[in-house]
């Protein structure tokens, strides 16, 4: 079981899913997720021969599994839309190829506005429309692991302001559910002055 499907699986069970089923900002959700996207694509971009086996904050990750993580989500939310099962990454895929498409996937379905709008099944916690997911669940992990990406490689490790401050609040109604050693661990107790990223890197087991 992918880590999305388990935090997805264990939040609905428990009843801490915040809703998302309501009208969606579309253009919000668009634009946000573009800003996500293209960070972490700075990032693979950047990414040298060595980087690939650096360890992450992610304890049993490297960059690779990192990457292939963040391309399984994708192609998982894509394949919400058409309600089948999504492709699984192969060991010898071209991660950064498989990276750009599976984005590209997402943000050509964002810019239709009758897709993005479409309410699809999640399996785990009923249906909402695509843009909720992507908005939600999609844009939180790939911001959380973007800042990842940077720390393992020694890349810039802001993130976008905004971003932040809705994957934080969606991350807190969720809870519990979205910890696991691969992924979000136990939450630290942030620094005192610590700004709204740093708190958000706490609630998901990192030190900024």
């Amino acid at each position: 079981m992918s880590r999305l499907r388990r935090v997805l699986t264990v939040a609905a069970r428990a009843g801490s899913v915040p809703d998302m089923t309501q009208t969606v900002e579309v253009d919000e959700a668009r634009a946000r997720y573009g800003r996500i996207a293209e960070g972490f694509d700075r990032r693979v971009t950047a990414l040298g021969h060595d980087d690939w086996s650096a360890r992450t904050p992610c304890t049993e990750w490297d960059v690779r599994a990192l990457l292939t993580h963040v391309v399984g989500v994708h192609r998982r939310v894509g394949s919400m839309l058409e309600g089948v099962e999504p492709t699984e990454v192969g060991p010898e895929e071209d991660l950064v190829a498989a990276w750009r498409t599976a984005r590209a996937v997402v943000e050509t379905a964002m810019a239709d506005r009758e897709v993005a709008t479409r309410v699809v099944d999640t399996r785990f916690f009923g249906s909402m429309p695509f843009a909720a997911v992507v908005g939600g669940l999609l844009s939180a992990d790939t911001l959380i692991h973007t800042w990842d990406l940077s720390r393992a490689t020694g890349q810039d490790e802001r993130l976008d302001p905004a971003a932040v401050s809705v994957a934080f609040g969606m991350l807190r109604g969720i809870g519990d559910a979205i910890r696991s050693p691969t992924g979000f661990g136990p939450p630290l107790e942030p620094a005192a002055d610590a700004d709204e990223q740093a708190q958000l890197l706490a609630f998901c087991g990192r030190t900024a």
